[in-house]
């Protein structure tokens, strides 16, 4: 991306994390799909590798987690059976922590549902933390042995359980909630204050998400193609809310509160973390044949 000028970077990206497509982003900035997806790539790495460096030793005291359903290549019923319950087609979740404080996403993950992956989330927020915390998940199962497994009985730790109406049945009814019936604060491990179980931020943060990335817009056809996208785009949306959005209630970025940042990060800045391009040396000086000896 070091021909395009930063500042239609920082363009590209805007209209991105403000919930535009890839097409209709290459539409409006009038560059080529293939330039968006260059730098959605280069980008999405560089915030990645930016919040694994700066994201950790957080003094963080309550944490709520949840994860998100979207899907990717195509919906789960229509994947072939070879690509069955491989990552990249079908459902796909991203887990995500916030601090209820400071509004901070700590963690995330793309990945499956199962135990596999809440343990490897689990063990991520782990790693980012200095202290013991209060930790919210809703009654998602895998939960449960992943938090064991990493904390032990360092933490307090309560699910917050909804109770909805025809609850059990098959069908996943993701575009019209079942009726709310009731919610249970169960305590699993530690002491946790059962006013402080909650997963009100996380599950506001999870709108955010899908107001901010078209790709989880429900009934679209702006849906993720390929896994590593879905994850770049992941990257730079989280990059975005925690250093360059100004939280209304906060006044200040969720990094900012969190003691690691100083300032409003602009999308130049962002931009900017993508390393410059190494030049590679050339190699030695090969004189060109003759017309005449080619066509020999």
């Amino acid at each position: 991306m070091n021909k395009l000028p930063l500042e239609d970077q920082a363009q590209i990206l805007n209209l991105l994390v403000e919930g535009n497509s890839m097409r209709a982003t290459a539409r409006i900035a009038d560059v080529s799909i293939n330039t968006v997806t260059k730098l959605l790539v280069d980008v999405g790495s560089a915030c990645l590798a930016y919040h694994d460096e700066v994201v950790h030793n957080i003094n963080s005291k309550c944490v709520q987690c949840d994860e998100i359903w979207s899907f990717c290549y195509a919906k789960e019923k229509n994947v072939a059976p070879e690509h069955k319950g491989e990552l990249g087609y079908g459902d796909v979740y991203t887990w995500t922590a916030i601090d209820a404080d400071t509004k901070l996403v700590l963690s995330w993950l793309v990945g499956h549902r199962g135990q596999e992956y809440a343990e490897a989330f689990i063990s991520d927020l782990a790693s980012r933390l200095s202290g013991r915390i209060q930790l919210t998940t809703d009654g998602h199962g895998p939960y449960l042995g992943a938090v064991e497994k990493v904390f032990g009985g360092a933490i307090d730790y309560a699910m917050l359980v909804k109770i909805y109406e025809g609850q059990g049945k098959q069908d996943q009814q993701r575009y019209s909630p079942a009726g709310f019936v009731k919610a249970e604060k169960r305590t699993v491990v530690g002491n946790p204050e059962l006013g402080a179980v909650s997963t009100s931020y996380i599950e506001r943060q999870n709108l955010t998400m899908r107001m901010g990335m078209r790709r989880f817009t429900r009934l679209t056809n702006g849906f993720s193609k390929k896994i590593e996208n879905l994850e770049h785009a992941v990257s730079l949306h989280f990059m975005h809310y925690n250093f360059a959005r100004i939280h209304k209630t906060l006044r200040v970025t969720p990094a900012m509160e969190a003691g690691i940042s100083d300032h409003v990060w602009s999308l130049e800045e962002i931009a900017s973390l993508v390393p410059e391009p190494v030049a590679k040396p050339r190699g030695p000086y090969k004189k060109r044949k003759q017309v005449s000896e080619i066509s020999n």
